[in-house]
């Protein structure tokens, strides 16, 4: 399909610095437990490999470089001022089992590029540039996501270290095994004074740029979500002797409401989506009505208050028609997460950005978790997506191509360089 307008040109260095990201995202997809498949999980001897490499990069940059108390592999180039408040720059390193290659390291690599733009040419900032390729987003290992960068936070639950992976190996012997004291993972944590901003590119793992045929999109917020474990209560009965009018079937209530769930969710618009991913049908018996479905409804959205009214909505029809059937309907939410908003003045900057390049720019939420979830709450957040086919991500099939990756990188260094104006 034929790009809907035309594309500015990227530089020179931005081709050749896209074709480095996408080999080191190579490199560091053959860093992997499992041969055939790309799994790089939390304090593993491949995650520590992958934190060499980076940090060989990051060297070869002009950067200074360590390890945190935590596993995250960090990186600084100094501004013109020591004291100023630094920009941060990342994503993680970790990923799922069977995973992509671009989920997470295409943000550190790009981040890289930024930074080495910036060495080659001489160029130092107002402020230092920091990189951090953090350790554990995805949660594969041991259950607990955002790890990484809940570090620079300060904010691990007192719990984490006790938690173990399917081997029984808690956090805390994890962490020991390769040289890391559990004791002082508090020494990760950074002050809020020392850094104003924090930006990280990402793959979309969505379709909508692909959709729009756009390379490029700005993220406006990070998705809030609500999950909950549904039920419908009836009464069990012979499928051949209960007349169809005389029924407490609990399925057909279920089945309803999953279809009102969808017809509602999508007349709200306002980037809502809902799913029942589970359902369990209970005696579980073909030849008896239904007297018990359990499921769950995962509800995400942008704005915590329409994810609020959105939900509230669909308990309520949950209630009505298990009234109108002679049915009971409960529900308990047993996770939750806020919406993360993302800054309004680092949004505008990575739009300025992006329009020069693309000729508009498109803005759109995120449907997955990211660590600047974590990060927002010490630090304003800007978050730059690029398209991916077919928006698949998790899978060995994510893939992007060398052409969007060179205007990311473009995008993402003319949007550093604008820190040179000022702060925001």
């Amino acid at each position: 399909m034929a790009e809907a307008f035309t594309l500015a040109a990227v530089s020179d260095s931005a081709k050749l610095a896209a074709e480095r990201v996408m080999a080191r995202c190579d490199a560091l997809a053959a860093i992997s437990e499992t041969p055939g498949q790309l799994t790089r999980v939390y304090i593993s001897q491949e995650h520590l490999q992958a934190n060499h490499l980076v940090g060989e990069w990051m060297a070869a940059a002009g950067m200074r470089v360590w390890q945190d108390s935590v596993g995250n592999i960090c990186g600084r180039y100094e501004g013109l001022d020591a004291l100023a408040p630094a920009i941060l720059l990342g994503s993680h390193l970790d990923s799922v089992r069977n995973a992509g290659r671009y989920d997470g390291p295409l943000g550190v690599l790009a981040a890289l590029e930024v930074v080495a733009h910036l060495h080659q040419n001489a160029i130092r900032l107002p402020m230092a540039v920091e990189i951090v390729g953090f350790c554990d987003e995805e949660g594969t290992r041991f259950g607990i996501t955002l790890l990484g960068s809940r570090g620079l936070t300060g904010t691990w639950p007192a719990d984490w270290l006790e938690r173990q992976d399917a081997q029984g190996i808690s956090v805390a012997q994890a962490m020991q095994h390769v040289g890391l004291d559990p004791l002082k993972i508090g020494a990760s944590q950074r002050a809020v004074s020392d850094f104003c901003a924090y930006l990280e590119l990402h793959i979309e793992q969505g379709p909508c740029l692909q959709a729009a045929d756009v390379p490029l999109g700005v993220v406006t917020a990070i998705n809030g979500a609500r999950r909950l474990n549904c039920e419908f209560t009836g009464h069990a009965g012979h499928a051949g002797t209960v007349p169809m009018g005389r029924r407490q079937d609990a399925l057909t209530a279920a089945a309803e409401w999953t279809l009102a769930i969808e017809s509602i969710t999508t007349a709200t618009g306002r980037n809502l989506v809902a799913t029942v991913g589970t359902l369990e049908c209970l005696p579980g018996a073909v030849n008896v009505i239904p007297g018990q479905v359990k499921l769950s409804l995962d509800v995400r959205g942008p704005s915590d208050d329409d994810l609020s009214a959105l939900l509230e909505t669909l308990l309520a029809k949950g209630r009505d028609i298990a009234t109108r059937r002679g049915l009971t309907f409960a529900a308990g939410q047993f996770y939750g997460i806020s919406a993360t908003t993302c800054s309004a003045g680092l949004q505008h900057r990575l739009n300025q950005s992006v329009l020069q390049l693309q000729g508009q720019a498109m803005s759109l939420p995120s449907g997955a978790g990211h660590d600047a979830i974590a990060i927002a709450e010490c630090w304003p957040v800007g978050m730059l997506f690029v398209r991916c086919k077919d928006g698949i991500s998790h899978h060995p099939d994510e893939s992007v191509t060398t052409r969007d990756v060179a205007y990311a990188v473009q995008a993402y260094i003319n949007t550093v360089l604008s820190f040179a104006e000022g702060h925001l």
